[in-house]
């Protein structure tokens, strides 16, 4: 049974920058794609970011040269490195598998607030 925990959220101005991290409980971390989702207030859940078992990563165009994601199998975490917020940026952010594939349940999220 796979477990996420999402952590790292808060309130930060415009500008700024705020790390995520996603912790995976459960066997075979090193072997998933994992993505990075957020969905903001009336919203549907979008793809942020993700990154392959060997690292390759892919970003959606709204946060392309700003959010890095990266991963650590040895912890078993994913984070999400996001500089120069925006407003939009403001929403509740998941991590999951990458997408188009077979998603686990859902952890509580981290919500990310960018304003002044």
């Amino acid at each position: 049974q796979v477990q996420l925990v999402e952590s790292g959220g808060g309130l930060v101005q415009p500008g700024g920058s705020l790390r995520l991290s996603c912790a995976f409980s459960g066997s075979l971390f090193s072997t998933y794609k994992m993505g990075w989702y957020r969905q903001a207030p009336g919203k549907q859940r979008e793809f942020v970011a993700s990154i392959t078992p060997t690292s390759v990563t892919n970003y959606a165009d709204s946060v392309k040269g700003r959010f890095t994601i990266s991963r650590d199998n040895a912890k078993k975490t994913v984070y999400l490195q996001m500089n120069s917020l925006k407003p939009e940026d403001t929403a509740v952010y998941y991590c999951n598998r990458g997408p188009l594939l077979p998603q686990w349940d859902w952890g509580q999220g981290t919500q990310v607030t960018v304003s002044s």
